[in-house]
């Protein structure tokens, strides 16, 4: 296949447990995303984002590659990845420099940000993300951008996520094997809050949970900034197991009527219809009714709702978390593919009593109705952050000039060999 490179264009490519998707965005000159491209496989070879069979991994991703390549009418080189399993850790750090010239400068920010980071981290981990959360002037707090500021020393709080090293290692090589490289490695929670949380929701404290197949990922903001991630091991697909072992299903048939006809919380007009339970097939499934089927799904999600406010009650008890002074969130935003079973919001507001929003992706101006839907809040996510990128990239260009930006952008290249 030899489509044309097209110029100014990002990919985001996510790999989950149940589904494989690709994403091919066009920045426009405004900065806006056109999507021009989608791919979507069944994930095969993975399991809790570990991979179990190399070989079924790479003939899913270089589906999901094809398909998006030949709908954008062009040839992809590189992806922005997403990263969701149990070994995705993270934690607070402090960093203390004094200012040299008296104003804060870049590098400034530079040494103090380095400073925060360069604290010891598990030997089989490696660093995915580091994130300024604000800045402490000599006895001024909270400061966003310290850029010009006249003090002695400057302190940044900094969040720094890591990742199991030989987990993403053994991705990369799975996404490699397909002919594209890896621009960056990105938190799953990360990307599904750049699609779909407000900077407002941010300074107000909120707590998103983005509910996918075999892991919840739950990503904590307050007063702007990212405090705590946390990842739990369990979600839509033990809900699906429930329903198969209840009533003697294949998984298939499970996961299809869970979709079709599950609810979180009673229907009290659709319990009186006394609604007949059909599998994909149309054969009507004996000994499943509409109010047994609730029962079961139910009990489950109470369970993993329950699992998610355990959680991060835990994280608001623990002593980092109090030193900044972060408030409680006053909304739960709800998304992922999980999220997405009927009355789960009413399920969710007896469980944490607070304001309890479910989220499709938002924060692309244009965004294709099918991919509407709150489980790509990842995959757009992940747009989100290459666009990001992108500014980045064009103001250092702009700094060094073309022949020296060329010269790094190979240098970051050949280190990903």
């Amino acid at each position: 296949m030899n489509l044309p490179i097209k110029k100014n264009i990002i990919a985001g490519l996510e790999i989950g447990t149940t589904k494989i998707i690709v994403l091919i965005g066009e920045i426009l000159d405004n900065e806006t995303i056109n999507i021009i491209g989608f791919g979507k496989s069944s994930s095969q070879g993975l399991e809790k984002g570990k991979i179990n069979n190399l070989e079924l991994l790479i003939k899913c991703i270089n589906k999901s590659i094809h398909d998006a390549e030949v709908m954008a009418n062009c040839q992809i080189y590189s992806v922005f990845l997403s990263a969701s399993y149990q070994e995705i850790y993270c934690h607070n750090e402090i960093g203390i420099t004094p200012i040299k010239h008296k104003e804060v400068t870049k590098q400034d920010i530079k040494t103090v940000i380095d400073t925060a980071a360069s604290v010891k981290i598990d030997n089989d981990h490696s660093i995915l993300h580091i994130i300024p959360q604000d800045f402490i002037i000599d006895r001024q707090f909270g400061i966003k951008n310290p850029i010009g500021l006249s003090g002695k020393r400057i302190q940044a709080n900094v969040h720094i996520i890591t990742c199991n090293k030989n987990i993403n290692d053994n991705i990369i090589k799975a996404v490699k094997k397909c002919g594209v490289f890896i621009k960056k490695t990105i938190f799953s929670g990360l990307a599904s809050s750049l699609a779909l949380l407000t900077e407002e929701e941010k300074n107000s404290g909120v707590c998103l949970i983005d509910m996918g197949g075999e892991t919840m990922n739950i990503t904590m903001y307050s007063r702007g900034s990212l405090y705590h991630n946390i990842v739990i091991p369990y979600a839509g697909n033990t809900v699906t197991r429930d329903i198969a072992y209840a009533f003697s299903l294949s998984y298939s048939d499970a996961e299809f009527i869970k979709k079709k006809y599950g609810y979180a919380e009673t229907n009290i007009s659709i319990s009186c219809q006394k609604l007949k339970i059909y599998n994909k097939k149309g054969k009507k499934i004996i000994h499943c009714d509409y109010d047994s089927l609730v029962e079961v799904i139910n009990l489950r999600y109470t369970e993993l709702l329950n699992l998610a406010k355990d959680e991060i009650m835990r994280t608001y008890s623990l002593n980092n978390f109090k030193n900044h002074e972060a408030q409680e969130p006053s909304t739960i935003v709800l998304t992922g593919g999980s999220s997405q079973v009927k009355y789960l919001s009413q399920c969710a507001k007896k469980i944490f009593h607070a304001n309890i929003i479910l989220k499709k992706p938002c924060n692309i101006l244009t965004i294709p109705e099918y991919l509407s839907k709150p489980e790509y809040s990842t995959s757009i996510g992940l747009l989100c952050y290459g666009k990001n990128s992108y500014k980045r990239s064009l103001e250092k260009k702009k700094k060094y000039g073309p022949l020296e930006h060329l010269f790094k952008t190979i240098k970051r290249w050949l280190r990903t060999i």
